[in-house]
């Protein structure tokens, strides 16, 4: 999915994305924060997706660990933000 990180590049040069490139499948776009620069988002459930997917446990595992490496993480003024939504039925 490099076209979403070029894509989240151009808009903001300064943005951070989660590393590895694995959790780009998570990245939904840009926020633009008032009075503040845009930032990288992610979506939420996509992030404990992928968090399974590289082998970090099940879903309970995988929600602990992006609670507190991912979204309990700040690393700068262009820290990424996270998406929340609804479980699909």
């Amino acid at each position: 999915m490099g076209g979403m990180r070029e894509f989240i590049a151009e808009c903001c040069p300064d943005a951070v994305v989660w590393e590895p490139a694995d959790y780009d499948e998570a990245l939904v776009g840009v926020v633009e924060r008032c009075g503040l620069g845009p930032v990288a988002a992610y979506d939420y459930l996509l992030l404990v997706e992928v968090t399974m997917k590289l082998g970090s446990g099940d879903y309970e595992e995988a929600v602990e660990h992006v609670n507190h490496n991912i979204t309990g993480s700040f690393v700068g003024e262009h820290t990424p933000m996270v998406l929340h939504r609804p479980l699909e039925e």
